[in-house]
């Protein structure tokens, strides 16, 4: 039967000279009419640890701290429990041998063709998809109908019909996109050897525990709960 997803994505050290060598990409998704659902819910998650005075409160990896520990373990909970709530991650290895005059392109071209590389194995017919990516400059909406075009070939969707729209949105106003930054947050912590925060720490040893996986290796591609790819940069990856 025929189902449309939203997709919410977000990104982790993405900048080209940000002297962070991994760069981590990801989606949540989950049926359409389950999204107004599952943001109340997570909100109801903030109320419940009086976070929820401002609607400026983001849940976000940065913000993760001892004293918020438990605040952020409920929505990691959540996640895990909610089975309509899906997770992909694409983890960029070794980011300073990317060589884009080989390949004759920008750093921002290279960017998008890994959230292709995200997308495309998520993306299935006969769905349809409506995909959410995090507003960071005015300068991606020059970028996000050419994925959209590239996603629709891949799939021979040659009626362009499948992908529904791709938007930018702010994450601020998004609670799914928040829980895409939690998660994504917690395996870049992991795959750039960092420590220190024992509240971050926790919140890692509760996914490796719920997911069954490392968060540091490939998982299978047809995983569906926690979804993870380790990309290196080789002269076969364009």
């Amino acid at each position: 039967m025929e189902q449309v997803f939203n997709i919410y994505c977000d990104e982790s050290c993405h900048l080209e000279h940000d002297h962070h060598n991994i760069m981590i990409i990801g989606a949540i998704w989950c049926p359409i009419e389950k999204t107004p659902e599952i943001n109340e819910q997570i909100r109801d998650i903030k109320r419940r640890h009086n976070m929820n005075m401002s609607p400026e409160f983001e849940i976000k990896w940065s913000k993760v701290s001892a004293s918020k520990k438990q605040l952020y373990l409920d929505v990691m909970e959540y996640f895990f429990q909610n089975n309509a709530l899906h997770f992909r991650g694409l983890v960029v290895t070794d980011k300073d041998k990317l060589n884009h005059t080989f390949y004759s392109q920008t750093h921002d071209d290279w960017y998008y063709k890994m959230f292709f590389h995200l997308l495309n194995a998520i993306i299935e017919p006969p769905n349809k998809y409506r995909i959410y990516l995090d507003y960071k400059d005015s300068r991606g909406s020059e970028k996000i109908d050419k994925l959209k075009e590239v996603l629709e070939n891949a799939k021979y969707d040659f009626s362009r019909t499948m992908i529904e729209k791709i938007q930018l949105v702010r994450s601020n106003e998004v609670e799914l996109m928040q829980l895409a930054d939690l998660l994504i947050g917690a395996i870049s912590y992991v795959n750039r050897d960092l420590s220190g925060n024992s509240g971050k720490e926790e919140l890692i040893s509760k996914m490796r525990k719920q997911s069954g996986y490392s968060l540091t290796i490939s998982t299978l591609l047809r995983e569906s709960k926690v979804n993870l790819f380790f990309w290196n940069p080789n002269e076969d990856n364009k």
